[in-house]
């Protein structure tokens, strides 16, 4: 029996985010605030069965969520694998009751699936590797919500901690290496996070460097 990995436990720390909570919302009371709001728009949107939480990221937060996708996408091309990115592009379950907008959001071994043409989620699978920045306390149980979505990897970050979740019997188990990069180590994405606050062309390049002696 797979044992479901814990919630993370949020610390105090600089905030990295604002979020405003409602509790007892309905679907369709959901689909309005989302509709209301305008495309070009800085917040996110969560909404989980009656709970809808607004984010709007700061810098921290924005800081963390770029440089991971840089990462991905980076590895993506040195490993000649295939991607469709699609960010925080609203993801509506509603026979589940489930709608979000991810960090990042990608389509990697199902990217054939969906190349193209736009997503449909209600017949097309979920994406296979999802990112979220949680710097400050989140109201929503995050891995229970993507785990009931079928996102097979998922990628949580605390703005200190990089945590790599993988679907295993309908729960995450936080796993050392990631299923999509297996060659590379968790050390490898804080050393890019680091080498990024002084140079982000920089920390590009070795990781570039640092895969070259993998593959020799």
């Amino acid at each position: 029996m797979v044992i479901a990995a814990p919630e993370p436990r949020a610390e105090l720390r600089p905030t990295g985010e604002q979020r405003v909570v409602l509790w007892g919302l309905s679907w369709e009371d959901y689909l309005q605030i989302l509709n209301t709001l305008p495309q070009s728009r800085g917040s996110r949107l969560i909404y989980d069965d009656g709970v809808l939480e607004i984010t709007v990221p700061l810098e921290a937060h924005e800081f963390s969520g770029r440089l991971i996708e840089r990462f991905i996408i980076t590895l993506v091309e040195l490993m000649s694998l295939q991607i469709k990115t699609m960010g925080s592009t609203t993801m509506n379950y509603p026979h589940l009751k489930k709608g979000a907008e991810p960090d990042n959001a990608y389509y990697i071994q199902n990217q054939p699936l969906v190349k193209g043409r736009k997503v449909d989620f209600r017949q097309d699978p979920p994406p296979d590797l999802v990112v979220e920045v949680d710097i400050t306390h989140t109201d929503i149980a995050k891995n229970q919500f993507y785990s009931s979505l079928g996102i097979p990897e998922f990628w949580r970050f605390n703005g200190k901690i990089w945590r790599i979740y993988q679907l295993q019997e309908g729960v995450y188990v936080e796993v050392e290496a990631s299923p999509t990069f297996p060659l590379v180590p968790k050390e490898r994405l804080y050393t890019f996070l680091e080498q990024a606050k002084e140079d982000e062309i920089e920390a590009v390049r070795s990781l570039r460097a640092w895969w070259s002696t993998v593959q020799s």
